[in-house]
């Protein structure tokens, strides 16, 4: 595996060098480099250090894996393929996402999935396995979005003003939700036995990444988020 030293470069300079390296490949050293493997596909990247805003944007297919955390708009409009974070991630992660899968063990800043979308076969797909902060999934348009709650599930799992304009897509939210209050233009109600079986199957290479049981991720309630209005901005800004 062929390792490429960060210190010093940067963003052009290195992901010139990941081009001009076989797969797979290591980059050691990352310290903020933004819009690593922009646009790339097929590449299998590794990367230790905190990458900078925008890794994968654009992503086309492959894999790229941080082993701590990363900044802000991770998968920004990308296609394809996987992007897993070890650790937390910033804000706006998978904005306007239109294909491939995030997934990420920790904790996501504000407005992870927004204007995530879905056309056709590409079914995005975001998993977070601690908490999402405020206007989650604002204005999705399609996909999945996960929250798993898993370090403090005593705590709440999201915060303020999710699902804002949510016009489609579903969201599945570890906790009753009996704290959040969502808007008016989507429906939230308990797990179904046919949500669960959908969710498992959402949730098996992401419980394979991070080593957790998928039956005990299953056992906690769940609350599937849906839209329930085929005209919610009408609902929201415009005076009846």
């Amino acid at each position: 595996m062929t390792v490429i030293h960060a210190d010093g470069l940067d963003h052009k300079a290195l992901n010139e060098k990941i081009r001009q390296t076989a797969d797979p490949c290591i980059v050691d050293g990352c310290c903020g480099q933004r819009f690593i493997a922009a646009g790339m596909a097929g590449r299998e990247i590794g990367i230790r250090g905190i990458p900078g805003n925008a890794l994968g944007a654009y992503l086309n297919g492959g894999r790229l894996t941080v082993e701590g955390n990363a900044q802000d708009a991770v998968g920004d409009t990308m296609n394809a393929g996987t992007i897993v974070i070890h650790g937390n991630i910033g804000d706006a992660a998978g904005y306007a996402m239109r294909g491939g899968k995030i997934y990420v063990r920790g904790n996501a800043g504000y407005r992870a999935g927004i204007h995530m979308k879905a056309y056709e076969e590409k079914v995005p797909l975001m998993v977070i396995g601690g908490k999402a902060g405020s206007f989650l999934g604002e204005y999705q348009a399609g996909g999945i979005i996960i929250v798993l709650n898993l370090d403090a599930p005593q705590k709440k799992c999201i915060g303020f003003f999710p699902c804002t304009g949510m016009h489609g897509g579903k969201m599945f939210l570890r906790s009753a939700c009996e704290n959040v209050v969502f808007p008016q233009q989507v429906t939230a109600r308990p797990a179904s036995g046919g949500d669960l079986h959908e969710l498992r199957e959402y949730l098996r290479e992401y419980c394979e990444l991070f080593s957790l049981d998928p039956e005990e991720v299953l056992s906690a309630p769940f609350t599937v988020v849906t839209p329930d209005s085929k005209n919610p901005y009408r609902q929201m800004y415009v005076a009846n």
